[in-house]
């Protein structure tokens, strides 16, 4: 990616979870020997495993997140409508009802680029909401007015199929090999990373990326919990599972001025109790 400056690494971490999840990715961000030009996080489950607090938006925006995508926990901490308003970082499911509060994309300037960030659920097995392939559509072809060259897409969704099919539709329509407007989809919500990543018609796509949180976990939550509500289909408060070691998952990205170039998984082991992640030196990525 050296000797173009509009060339662009970004950074996605797929769901942060809990505290484990929020310290492992803050260390990994500070102990990396070369900074990404973006880096965005999805955080619907980052203050105890369900949606976000203003402390930790804060928090986590100090520490070099430059946007935060999110899903349909985000309205889980009843704080959020106090401050999601004036989140400048923060992106919501853009495929919400007119008049929902929060910006469901958002436009950063960087490097010659104006890159776009759309959030969107999908629907399958999800509940319900107005359909992605009708609303995204919609509102890439007003950020294509905005003269916007590069679109990132976190679609948080269940059903592999779903998400595959909504990345070639996307791609399908606004890309081919030699340019892409949407140099991005990146499957959020299941916390289990898949192994398809891709270049695909200018775009990078993953199904999922995955989790950040406890790696002794079921998906970030004990296993106590998880399993008394799995094994007898009643209800049971999930808790998010306390171990200092946490698993980092995500991707990293390269674009040029015209396609996504490619798309590599990050998947990490680490230990919260050190003084130093161990991260920078296990990622060779930078």
């Amino acid at each position: 990616m050296s000797g173009n400056a509009k060339n662009l690494r970004i950074l996605f971490f797929g769901d942060i979870t809990g505290r484990q999840g929020r310290t492992a990715v803050k260390s990994f961000i500070a102990n990396l020997k070369e900074k990404p030009d973006f880096v965005i996080a999805n955080i619907e489950n980052a203050s105890h495993g369900f949606g976000l607090t203003k402390k930790n938006y804060e928090d986590l925006s100090a520490s070099g997140i430059d946007c935060f995508t999110s899903g349909n926990h985000i309205w889980d901490k009843k704080d959020i409508y106090d401050y999601i308003d004036d989140a400048e970082k923060l992106v919501r499911p853009i495929n919400y009802p007119d008049g929902t509060r929060g910006a469901g994309a958002r436009i950063f300037d960087i490097k010659g680029h104006k890159l776009a960030v759309i959030n969107a659920l999908g629907r399958v097995f999800m509940p319900p909401i107005d359909s992605p392939w009708e609303v995204v559509t919609k509102e890439i072809d007003r950020l294509k007015q905005n003269n916007v060259t590069s679109i990132i897409i976190d679609f948080h969704a269940e059903a592999t199929a779903e998400k595959i099919c909504f990345s070639k539709y996307l791609a399908k329509k606004y890309n081919n090999a030699e340019q892409a407007l949407v140099k991005g989809v990146i499957g959020t919500h299941t916390h289990v990373q898949t192994a398809d990543e891709k270049i695909y018609e200018g775009m990078a796509y993953i199904t999922d990326a995955g989790f950040c949180g406890a790696e002794e976990s079921v998906i970030g939550m004990e296993f106590s919990t998880s399993f008394k509500r799995l094994s007898t289909s009643l209800p049971e408060r999930y808790e998010i599972a306390e171990t200092p070691v946490a698993q980092i998952n995500g991707v990293e990205i390269l674009i040029d001025e015209f396609k996504a170039t490619q798309i590599k998984r990050i998947n990490l082991i680490v230990d919260n109790s050190k003084n130093e992640s161990e991260a920078s030196v296990e990622y060779d990525g930078g």
